[in-house]
């Protein structure tokens, strides 16, 4: 039996953060991305995306059959959404809540609609141990669109907020970042915080979706289940990467299907 013949016994979501533009700037090959993920991680204005680009990658998106998530910041288009801000709770839920109806409005106008909801850098990392935040973000989840499936780090607080407040929640891992002992990302300030040998991304990749285990820094295997798992739009050569990820992927048994 050969390796493209073999059945797939795990099922993996790949998403990207997408629409990372603004104006005239662009970040993202979204065209080539959306030909390889299953789920869009859009930018909803806050870190990055305006409405045209918002509207053009749920276009895009609907065409090709794949899902659609409200990639939720800190208002921080200057330090692309990973400065660390303290944002008081009630207004952070208006804010969350802002984004996803704006992202609402474009997904409906393509017919399509917005299926989870996952934070953005800064945002991400303090939900993952700040309880306030988290449930400031669970918070603006209920108001703009009760149900819809948080995406986040397993063990986290959102995660756990989430689950609170009846939420869905979806367990994510990232290819391309490192992981401590402890399951945590390290931070982008650190040394060697991003994986960037390929080789190394699409090992990890596949270790992570079939034996639910990766690498930290330390040296130390941790288990790490994950239904979704994360590329990075905003690395060089993304979409090549993406591809390669998704055939390693298949030829090790995984199949790659969205979530939501």
């Amino acid at each position: 039996m050969t390796p493209a013949e073999r059945p797939p016994v795990t099922v993996v979501d790949l998403n990207a953060d997408l629409g990372e533009g603004f104006g005239r700037w662009t970040l993202t090959d979204d065209d080539a991305l959306l030909s390889v993920v299953t789920s869009a991680n859009v930018a909803c204005g806050f870190h990055a995306g305006d409405p045209t680009t918002m509207r053009r990658v749920c276009e895009l998106a609907a065409e090709r059959g794949v899902r659609i998530g409200a990639q939720v910041s800190y208002r921080d288009l200057a330090g692309f959404g990973r400065r660390a801000m303290d944002v008081p709770p009630d207004q952070l839920a208006d804010e969350v809540a802002y984004q996803i109806g704006a992202l609402q409005v474009f997904a409906r106008a393509a017919g399509a609609r917005v299926a989870y909801v996952k934070p953005h850098g800064a945002l991400y990392n303090r939900t993952v141990h700040d309880e306030e935040q988290a449930e400031a973000v669970v918070g603006g989840v209920r108001l703009a669109a009760p149900g819809l499936p948080v995406l986040g780090l397993p063990g986290s607080r959102l995660h756990e907020a989430a689950g609170r407040a009846g939420l869905p929640v979806v367990a994510e891992a990232f290819a391309d970042r490192a992981y401590t002992p402890h399951g945590t990302l390290v931070p982008r300030r650190e040394p060697d915080a991003v994986v960037h040998d390929p080789d190394a991304v699409v090992d990890r990749s596949v270790a992570i979706a079939r034996d639910g285990e990766v690498t930290a820094h330390t040296g130390d295997r941790i288990r790490l289940r994950a239904r979704s798992l994360c590329v990075h739009g905003d690395t060089p050569g993304a979409a090549d990467l993406a591809r390669r990820v998704r055939t390693a992927l298949w030829t090790a048994g995984v199949r790659v299907e969205a979530f939501a």
